[in-house]
């Protein structure tokens, strides 16, 4: 059996094409999934076995595809969400920590500090003024947390 070298190329690289363009669709169900059921308790194991993938397998991919981990995507979510709520002004900090999903107030408050840059507490207070008359779409880009690491740098650059 001969097999022209250049035939055998192209089926190769046109199967390693279907196999990262259905592994990126799988990738968008569990990302759809992480908006979806924010508040329901997620694992990266349960979001794996939902599209047939290794839990190993898909925070690779994922992580190559959105640039964080799908933990990392749905504190994000979390975080954004409670935000939101805390805008609204008409829960407490731990009734916010649970109706986003998270289980410790220690750990909410935490990751809230980590990408917001202040306590939910102080971003309450802070929060109660600043976006009123703002249309919501606008107050959730606008208000959406970024990661110390993203954050721009204010001053001048050195080069």
């Amino acid at each position: 059996m001969s097999v022209r070298r250049g035939t055998f190329t192209q089926v190769t690289s046109s199967s390693t094409e279907e196999r990262r363009l259905r592994d990126l669709a799988r990738l968008r169900r569990v990302r759809d999934r992480i908006d979806r059921e924010y508040a329901r308790p997620l694992d990266v194991t349960a979001l794996a076995r939902g599209v047939h993938m290794s839990a190993g397998h898909l925070s690779r991919e994922f992580r190559r595809a959105y640039g964080e981990s799908p933990y990392a995507y749905l504190m994000t979510r979390r975080i954004e969400r409670a935000m939101a709520l805390l805008r609204r002004g008409d829960l407490s900090v731990t009734e916010v920590c649970f109706a986003v999903g998270c289980s410790s107030l220690g750990t909410f408050s935490t990751r809230f500090t980590e990408l917001v840059g202040v306590t939910p507490s102080t971003y309450r207070r802070r929060a109660a003024d600043p976006t009123a008359g703002i249309p919501a779409c606008v107050a959730k880009q606008v208000t959406r947390p970024i990661r110390n690491r993203e954050a721009q740098v204010s001053g001048p650059r050195l080069t």
